[in-house]
This record gives C-alpha cells, structure tokens and sequence, in this order.
C-alpha cells in the first residue's frame, strides 16, 4: 500500500485505477494480437492456444475473465520463461518448493491443476525469494502487487513513458497502435 501511496505522491493518480483502466483499455486489443500469434505454428503460438481454449470454455466472460487471460497470455506473447514463474497447486495439498525462484505468482486452485489458466482460484500468492509475501484473490491483484512485465506495466499501461522501450515492448506497442 505504500506503494500505492509513493505512485499517488508522484503521479497524482490512483495506481489501482490507472492500472484496471489501462489494462481494461488494451485488453481488446492485445486479446486480438495474441489470438492472431496462436493461429500461427511454434511453441509460442501453441501456449497461446491452449491459454485461449481454456478461455473460451468458459461460461462468463466478464472483466475478470479477460484480464486474467491477458496476464497469462502476456509473458508468452514477449517469450518470456513464464514456467517457473506461474506456478499452481491444489488447495488441500503441501504448496510446492519454491525456494529456488525469486519471484512466483502461485494460484491455489481447488482443483485440476494441469489447466494452463485459473479464472476462480482459491487464492494467489506473490512470493519472494521462496516466502509468500501477500495472498491476493486474482491474478491481476498479484500483478500489481509485481523485466519485461514491470516495463509493460510502467510505460505501456501506465504512461510513464520515458521513449526508451526494449525492442519486444516496442514491437508490441507498435502492433498495439496498428489496432486502434
């Protein structure tokens, strides 16, 4: 929360706001720029269709539903090793190891764990460096409470563009601009 406190210090805008608008705002079109990358062949296009078939399974698709595909689908799209950086266990069961990753967002689901995306978890975990630090109830809380994601976040969803982007970031912002 101090965080929230520093943002809104230096900003003079609300960071659970910004962040929900914005990510509301691109989710159309990154949902469209991702379902276009997993029409495609490769690995990168194969994850993204999994994450898209557990998607369109489901019944509601709400705010919630949207945002937390986006957040999966988003580290893929970049290539990012997103393995041991999403992590799942079931409720009733020992969490697992995770002392040898420094940052994990760990869904504790009641069931089916093998689903590559969770739309009604039990909770989410942000740990760091092997202790939980917070249990959140969704994955777009865990992500605000979280090289290439903190950047996104930062100048592409927030604003807080210094027109210094990695080159994936600016890939993806410039197909970003191509859906408008």
């Amino acid at each position: 929360m101090q965080v929230y406190a520093e943002f809104q210090r230096i900003t003079n805008q609300n960071l659970p706001n910004t962040f929900y608008a914005e990510l509301d705002r691109h989710t159309p079109r990154l949902m469209a720029l991702f379902r276009q990358k997993a029409s495609k062949t490769g690995k990168t296009a194969d994850t993204l269709a999994d994450i898209f078939k557990v998607h369109d399974t489901q019944e509601l698709h709400d705010v919630h539903t949207r945002r937390t595909t986006v957040l999966h689908a988003l580290p893929v799209y970049l290539r990012e090793e997103v393995s041991g950086f999403f992590r799942t266990c079931v409720d009733d069961m020992d969490e697992p190891d995770l002392g040898d990753a420094s940052v994990v967002l760990l869904t504790t689901v009641s069931d089916d764990a093998t689903s590559p995306v969770h739309y009604h978890p039990v909770r989410v975990s942000v740990v760091l460096e092997g202790d939980v630090v917070v249990n959140l109830p969704t994955l777009a809380d865990a992500f605000l409470g979280l090289t290439n994601m903190f950047e996104f976040t930062q100048k592409i969803l927030l604003g807080l563009d210094d027109f210094k982007l990695s080159p994936k970031l600016q890939t993806l912002k410039n197909d970003l601009m191509l859906y408008v």
